[in-house]
């Protein structure tokens, strides 16, 4: 298992991760994230923050990093964001997101960052008991207009 920042080698296979989630959360009557746009990824590439795991060299997790985010967590202490955790499909059950969350806590501590934070996209249960059973506390929802 290898955790590195994603290439712009990998936009094509993060996009269909992107894709295959955006499916998934369809396919459970939730809320999708909006379609994810090639130049907003190659973006955070360029600017080394976006993130991916590979499992015997199969990229089986990828994330968004950021280090504020006022428009939903107003002005904060020093803090990573994560953001977009999408698990390839033939990866999923395997706890990738608590292996993210350690290697976020890992991050924090070479970083000086105090907090680690996560959203969902609109009322997710199912994703916040996901979450809450990594350690995050659930706080009240922020409804961005």
């Amino acid at each position: 298992m290898e955790i590195l920042q994603s290439e712009l080698a990998d936009l094509g296979a993060i996009l269909a991760l992107y894709d295959a989630a955006t499916e998934l959360q369809r396919s459970k009557g939730t809320v999708q994230w909006p379609k994810i746009s090639t130049e907003l990824v190659e973006s955070e590439i360029r600017e080394g923050r976006q993130w991916k795991l590979l499992i015997e060299g199969e990229l089986a997790c990828v994330w968004v990093v950021a280090y504020d985010d006022e428009l939903i967590w107003g002005p904060t202490e020093r803090s990573v964001f994560l953001h977009r955790i999408a698990n390839n499909p033939s990866q999923r059950g395997k706890s990738l997101v608590g292996i993210v969350v350690e290697w976020a806590k890992n991050h924090c501590n070479e970083n000086d960052l105090r907090f680690i934070r996560l959203d969902t996209v609109g009322y997710n249960p199912g994703l916040i008991r996901l979450y809450t059973s990594h350690g995050f506390s659930s706080l009240e929802p922020v409804i961005i207009a």
